[in-house]
């Protein structure tokens, strides 16, 4: 499980296709508090989308629970690095 630091996203949209695209739990976990969130759950994302669009969006990683995955989230990092 590889944790990729998240930093300044704008394209909350774009982060949320690429975590359907997941087949395992994607996890996002503060930086700075124990709030974790499972990002394949509904309600949990919306919490933590919210969360995402405050003040502090950039104290949060994300973690995938299975390992194929982390190749379609670094692939979404890369693309939105490049924007």
């Amino acid at each position: 499980m590889e944790m990729m630091l998240l930093k300044n996203i704008k394209d909350i949209e774009a982060l949320v296709r690429a975590i359907n695209e997941c087949k395992g739990d994607v996890l996002l976990r503060s930086t700075v508090s124990n709030e974790e969130f499972n990002m394949k759950s509904q309600l949990s994302r919306y919490v933590a989308i919210g969360e995402l669009c405050k003040e502090h969006g950039d104290e949060w990683e994300i973690y995938c629970m299975d390992r194929n995955d982390e190749g379609r989230m670094l692939q979404f990092f890369y693309e939105i690095k490049g924007e």
